[in-house]
């Protein structure tokens, strides 16, 4: 598991808690703020989006909180072994390796190049099936952009409010100032729920449903080179140099010091 957005969390609040300080943080606590940020935060994103799509969250922070599930170097170690293979014994013998493949889009490259298809056309297919995922995953991503944008606004409209009913209190005569105190905090408290859901709950979780994503992308993108270049009966020598250069210098070295790479799990997209 990948717990840095939990270690991130806990880390955020128990570091806002101590700046705070635990004898006045009853005073950050507001009943009409949560229910003005959280609650205006949480209508407004049922508005903006179908249930369906809403209903993904739960997927999508068991995705955050994985770990890489495109092993790019696993991958690229099979595909070099392919192309030894098809060098050896020709294209339709990966056939039967394909058989055993999990992962449904490198099954798939697979396929295609064994059923001896345009290598233009294999590459106008694959590659629009990546871009179509990827906007598959921006419209989840938008859900955290919108959260991230509506959380302070709503701050702010918590904040006018407070400011409203002060300013009314004001003129009011005999006791009415004694709600001037509550009426402020809601006007300052809101203000600080907005920006903590925004900066540490949304902003984050949009940012590691994108770092996944760009993990994904890579992955394919790999697939896609790999398979065209064993259609091609590019040299696997040549083929392991050319995908290692998609990898870090660090992951390159891995695989050139020939340290062993499992096999991996060939995983669905997201």
């Amino acid at each position: 598991m990948d717990v840095s957005l939990i270690i991130g969390w806990v880390l955020g609040i128990v570091l806002i808690i101590y700046g705070i300080g635990t004898d006045k943080l009853v005073n950050f606590l507001d009943m009409p703020s949560v229910i003005i940020v959280v609650g205006g935060t949480v209508a407004a994103l049922i508005a903006s989006f179908p249930f369906k799509t809403l209903a993904q969250i739960p997927k999508h922070i068991g995705i955050m909180i994985s770990s890489n599930r495109y092993n790019s170097e696993a991958v690229i170690h099979t595909l070099v072994d392919m192309a030894k293979t098809a060098r050896k014994k020709g294209l339709l013998v990966l056939e039967e390796q394909a058989s055993t493949i999990k992962d449904p889009f490198l099954k798939q490259s697979v396929m295609l190049i064994v059923d001896a298809m345009d290598a233009e056309k294999i590459r106008e297919m694959l590659e629009s099936e990546v871009a179509a995922m990827i906007d598959r995953h921006e419209q989840d991503v938008s859900i955290y952009d919108r959260g991230s944008g509506v959380a302070p606004a709503f701050g702010m409209i918590g904040t006018l409010v407070g400011l409203v009913n002060m300013l009314k209190s004001m003129d009011m005569s005999g006791n009415g100032s004694n709600s001037l105190g509550a009426d402020m905090s809601v006007a300052l408290i809101t203000t600080f729920y907005g920006c903590v859901l925004a900066h540490l709950l949304f902003n984050p979780m949009g940012k590691k449903l994108r770092i996944r994503n760009e993990e994904e992308v890579l992955y394919k993108q790999i697939i896609i080179e790999g398979v065209l270049s064993i259609q091609a009966g590019d040299n696997p020598k040549y083929l392991e140099e050319k995908l290692l250069s998609y990898l870090s210098q660090k992951q390159q070295g891995k695989i050139t010091m020939n340290k062993p790479v499992s096999e991996g799990s060939v995983n669905t997209e997201n």
